[in-house]
């Protein structure tokens, strides 16, 4: 199912950066267009926002991913693009909160070795605080993705999957291609990065219309000051592109969620995308 399309910012990155730092210099020196008051502020106060957050809600607030098991396997397996590791792969996730993408795959697969970051410290506490933590198993660490080096905490080019699970859209549209530029620089050559968030139409983005909470088109911040952004198949795809990734799959799915209690339906939309880094031959992504 297509979303209508979103055109995406005229600012993107050049093709020949270099480096992240290259990258952000540019972004600094030529920043693309909009409403930058409002974004700013919301922006540079993400973290404050975010360790408000899990210190109201620790743990509790989101629920362990298991569904990424069935829905993207087979990039979390030992055999995958005709190679097997002995050591397993190397997974990073960006936005790991409370660590509930994070456990679930540790579990299921006993080889796996992940990197998790977020730009909470709180967030990286509850990670570490959590009982299924290991040291062997997990590196965990604070990292702004907009801002700070990932391979200065990372080896380049050593990373097998990256995982954005509804991560990009906490952050500002004008940092996104500066965070792809990061990534790039940790991710193998045939290295995939997998992404789950929201979608344009979503219920919660209706609600946040009509309380006139809009930072600029698509981007909303919460009564909480968190942010969020809301996609098209064409606004995600064209971002990837342009920042060197090739589009695997990219899909837009929805469900009818009632809530009795307050007799209210809910038309929830996210999107599912998969992107390759200079190409790979990938497994089926399976059913959603």
């Amino acid at each position: 199912m297509r979303a209508s399309p979103t055109p995406l910012s005229s600012y993107h990155l050049h093709p020949l950066l270099g480096s992240f730092a290259a990258a952000r210099r540019l972004h600094l020196r030529y920043p693309p267009p909009g409403n930058l008051g409002s974004d700013d502020h919301y922006q540079n106060n993400a973290t404050k926002y975010w360790d408000k957050f899990y210190k109201r809600h620790q743990n509790k607030f989101f629920k362990d991913r298991h569904y990424l098991e069935k829905d993207w396997g087979a990039y979390f397996s030992d055999d995958h693009c005709g190679t097997s590791s002995t050591n397993g792969k190397v997974l990073l996730e960006v936005g790991c909160g409370a660590g509930n993408t994070m456990f679930p795959l540790v579990a299921v697969y006993p080889k796996l070795y992940v990197h998790a970051c977020d730009f909470s410290p709180l967030a990286i506490e509850l990670v570490k605080s959590n009982v299924d933590f290991r040291g062997d198993r997990v590196n965990a660490f604070v990292c702004d993705v907009a801002n700070d080096d990932l391979s200065d905490k990372i080896k380049p080019s050593s990373v097998d999957v990256i995982t954005l699970i509804f991560m990009l859209s906490a952050v500002s549209p004008n940092k996104m291609p500066l965070i792809l530029q990061n990534l790039k620089k940790v991710l193998k050559p045939h290295g995939v990065v997998l992404v789950r968030d929201y979608a344009i139409g979503d219920f919660a983005q209706v609600k946040l219309r009509d309380r006139n909470q809009k930072i600029s088109e698509n981007f909303y911040v919460r009564r909480d000051g968190t942010c969020s952004f809301y996609f098209s198949e064409d606004f995600l795809s064209n971002l990837f592109s342009r920042a060197g990734f090739t589009t695997v799959d990219v899909n837009i799915y929805c469900k009818q969620i009632e809530n009795r209690s307050r007799n209210v339906t809910m038309n929830r939309r996210w999107i599912r995308a998969i992107f390759s880094n200079f190409g790979c031959n990938v497994p089926d992504a399976g059913p959603i």
